[in-house]
């Protein structure tokens, strides 16, 4: 697959997203597949991950939020991140990094590193310095964070559940830019 020096990262307007949306639904199908702590259970049917799709163009669209997308040197999507904004008064300062997905068969690669770096240079630009998120605690995805500078803030445990019913502790991170 497509490592970082042949993959490219682009961010995608909400009428973009709605273009991709098979290889968006594909991408999301396979990581919960894969057993990946993304909001999803498999088997995830296509029909609830393209609805999932559509309300992030939605969201897109409304301005709350940034998607980035990692595609291969064949244009397949590999992987993607999305930056929340939240719009409180309170809050403007912030950036909720949530959704980085990896396709199985591209992990271990850079692309999950080149992802979070256009996700922080977008808070960064957008002068929301203070970034937050989480992840299982164990995943591999904790070696990255915290290889990006990303301090962990604190776990609560049973906070979600696998596809067994197991319910798994969840890693809080935060990062200052």
């Amino acid at each position: 697959m497509a490592g970082p020096e042949r993959a490219s990262v682009e961010e995608l307007s909400a009428t973009a997203a709605l273009s991709l949306r098979s290889g968006l639904v594909a991408l999301l199908e396979d990581v919960v597949k894969g057993g990946a702590s993304v909001g999803f259970l498999p088997p995830l049917d296509g029909e609830e991950a393209g609805a999932y799709w559509d309300g992030v163009a939605a969201t897109l669209k409304g301005g709350s939020r940034r998607l980035w997308i990692a595609c291969a040197a064949d244009g397949g999507i590999v992987g993607t991140v999305q930056l929340d904004l939240p719009g409180q008064a309170n809050g403007r300062h912030r950036a909720e990094v949530i959704k980085l997905m990896v396709l199985s068969g591209a992990r271990r690669q850079g692309l999950g590193r080149l992802l979070m770096e256009a996700a922080e240079a977008e808070a960064h630009r957008l002068a929301r310095p203070t970034l937050v998120l989480d992840t299982r605690q164990g995943d591999p995805s904790e070696a990255l964070y915290r290889g990006m500078g990303w301090q962990p803030a604190g776990t609560i445990p049973r906070y979600a559940q696998s596809a067994d019913g197991t319910l798994h502790t969840t890693a809080f991170y935060y990062k200052l830019l």
